[in-house]
Parts: C-alpha cells; structure tokens; sequence
C-alpha cells in the first residue's frame, strides 16, 4: 500500500513547502543539494518499514535510514517521512513532440517540456547529465528555478504548446511534482506525457498512469550485465515496457545504437523480437549516438549501422521502426508508412514534419487502415496541399522563461 500523502500540498502562497533537512548529497554540488531540499514536501510513493521508509518510486526501491538518501540523491528519510522534490524547474523548453521522441502523438505539436534534478542511473554517455548527474558530478552546474503547476501551464498556453512532458531528468523519482503540474494541465486541456529510462515500479506506474497519455522508454541495450553498469536491470525495464502496454497507455521506445557497447546484431534483433512479443505496433527508434559526457572513446554512430539498426527491427516484425539524430541522411526510416499498403502518410526531415495524409483518426489516405497512436490535425504551422497537408518548419527548440 502506498502512503497516502498529498502530493499535491503548497503553501498558502502558491509555493511548496521548504524543508531545513542538511542530509549529504554526495560528491556533487553541495549548495545546489542544500537548494534542491529546500523544495521539498513528504512525498506519495513510500510506505514506513520500521525505522525505515521503502521508496517505492523506481525499481532500486531503495530501504532508506534517517537522515540518508535513496540512490537517486533527491529523496531522502527525514524524521521517518520520505521528502521528495517539489515545486522548482531545473529544465524548461518548449520542444516539437517529435524530439521527444514521439512519433505517433500529436504530429507537429509543441511539447512544453520540464524537468528537475537526479536520476537513478548513472549513464556514462547521459545526454542530459547537467541536470540528471548534478547531485553526483561536481562538474555540473546547474540553477533551480522555483514555481508553480499553474505558471507552468501558463508557460504551456503562452507558447501555443498541446502537451506537457516531464523529461530532462528521470521522471519517476519526481513523480509527486509531475502528479501537481499534470492535473493542473489536464485541467487545462492539455496531454501529458512521460520520458523515462523505464525503471519503472507497478506502484509508480499506477500513481502517473490517470494523468499521462503517453510514456517513452529509453530501452538502452538488451544485455542484463550491461545495464547493471548504467545503475539499473534489463529486467525491471521489460517489465514496465510490458505494464506500459497493458494499461493500454501510449507507448514509444527508443534506443541509443552505440558502437561497441549494444550495436551487435544479435543483441538489436534480440531487443526487437521483445518488443514485437509485447506488441508489434510499438513504435521503436533507433538513434544516433555522438560522444558525450564520460564516454568518449566510441565513435559517432554511422548512417549505415543506424539504418542496420533499423533494418533488423522490421525484419523482426515491429510495424513502425525510426532511425533518429541524423536528419536527411536515413532515408525512408524517417518517415511512418502504413504498414497495411506501404503508402507514406507522414514525410518528416528531422523534426520536421513535410507532409501529413492521415485522417482526423489516422486513417490512411489509401487503404483507410487506421495506424496506432494519438493523433489530431498537425500543429497550427499547417496549410493545405494538393496532396495532403503540408508543414512548414517547426520553430527551433527554446527555453521558456520561468
């Protein structure tokens, strides 16, 4: 049983309650760690076992003594009541959906997208290690920006967006403030979706599933030994893949093709006959890696091993298979085809969506079969053509002022 805490308790002033816990941080940041506790509350997702409290946010379910912290470094034991984040940014960009990435959810959409500080994994190539890492590498730096559910969606209408994403750090070790800012956005009218490593409990998964229409999973490889040196198991994320779909919430994979690390053939088509067991309409992409935070060694991902990539998982079966970061130079693996005639229904460039032939339920233009996903007309940068809508560019990706 969860403890049934608010999540959602502020002050009568709009802000989240503060906390004078000095608990360590660790080896990152000490004043962003001493920052970052003063935007707590006493979090949802935890339940008291003796002297101690289980987190039950992520899979490590971390047993936490007074005065200590979980793996993540952001929920910690005070006074036998598990604080967690509240009630800052550390993140905050209006984005395409499509860099989530999420191709089947409102093409051509704007993401207001936001997140705070941690993760429970410790990626060597983390692509967002300024803000996931903070509290561990003292080479982060970072601010936190204090505010509230309703100037976020404020933020969210200001900038023409149709969703709210919770993304930047790991999702699910700040569920109880992404809870707050997702019922103020579904109050508004807005989706909400999550961009997670997939690290995922049963518990958490039922506490963000009636506010969220869409998840993302980093799948990052297919080897257990591997995982376990990023800070997680295969397992635990296969599992949530599989929970993901039976609650019947939008699902989205993608996977990071790094050489020498998960780019072995038999370990791509492995990963993707799992994903075509849970469900062949899942739509997996497969994305370019570059060099970046601690792993530096490997070398860029080619067009070539990217398009193999993307080859073996519709050899596998899987329906709607993507290769990412490499704009214009992967072909057709841009593009969603429907995969009853083949024909293309949405022509993309990157982030860019070129063309948009699906009906108002995404109906093929051709056959009338309806593709999977949560579709609408594309965003307002649409206007008509002879052959079906066309797009014009996606303004760039930009900060949002807090």
């Amino acid at each position: 049983m969860v403890q049934p805490q608010n999540p959602h308790a502020v002050t009568r002033d709009g802000r989240a309650p503060v906390s004078p816990a000095a608990v360590p941080a660790g080896a990152g940041n000490p004043s962003l760690a001493a920052a970052v506790d003063r935007r707590t509350v006493v979090g949802a997702l935890w339940r008291a076992e003796g002297e101690r409290v289980r987190c039950v946010a992520c899979g490590h379910r971390c047993l936490i003594s007074a005065g200590r912290r979980g793996v993540c470094k952001v929920r910690f034991n005070e006074g036998g009541r598990l604080r967690v984040p509240f009630g800052y940014v550390a993140g905050l960009q209006c984005d395409p959906v499509e860099k989530k990435p999420f191709f089947h959810v409102l093409p051509g959409s704007e993401a207001l997208t936001f997140g705070m500080l941690g993760c429970d994994f410790h990626c060597a190539y983390c692509q967002n290690w300024v803000t996931s890492q903070a509290l561990r590498d003292a080479a982060a730096s970072t601010r936190v920006h204090p505010i509230t559910p309703e100037q976020l969606v404020a933020a969210a209408g200001r900038e023409g967006a149709k969703l709210v994403v919770s993304s930047y750090n790991e999702p699910l070790i700040t569920a109880e403030w992404a809870v707050a800012v997702f019922a103020a956005a579904r109050g508004a009218g807005l989706e909400c979706a999550v961009v997670s490593n997939g690290n995922a409990t049963p518990e958490a998964l039922e506490f963000l599933a009636p506010w969220i229409g869409a998840y993302k999973v980093d799948l990052k490889g297919f080897n257990d030994q591997r995982y376990r040196s990023l800070g997680g198991t295969l397992a635990q994320v296969t599992e949530t893949i599989r929970q993901l779909r039976a609650r019947g919430l939008w699902l989205e994979v993608v996977t990071l093709v790094v050489p020498g690390f998960n780019d072995s053939e038999a370990e791509l088509r492995a990963l993707a006959q799992f994903l075509v067991s849970v469900d062949p309409d899942i739509p997996w992409h497969v994305t370019a890696f570059h060099p970046d935070y601690r792993m530096t060694d490997p070398p860029a991902t080619t067009v070539t091993a990217l398009c193999r990539a993307a080859e073996l998982g519709a050899a596998a079966g899987l329906r709607f298979v993507y290769a990412g970061n490499l704009p214009g130079r992967v072909g057709e693996w841009e593009n969603t085809r429907c995969p009853n005639c083949g024909a293309t229904v949405i022509e993309r460039h990157g982030y860019l969506i070129r063309q948009y032939r699906l009906g108002p339920r995404g109906e093929c233009p051709r056959c009338q079969r309806t593709l999977p996903g949560r579709w609408s007309s594309p965003g307002a940068a649409t206007v008509p053509g002879d052959d079906g809508r066309r797009a014009e560019p996606h303004r760039q990706p930009r900060p949002v002022q807090c």
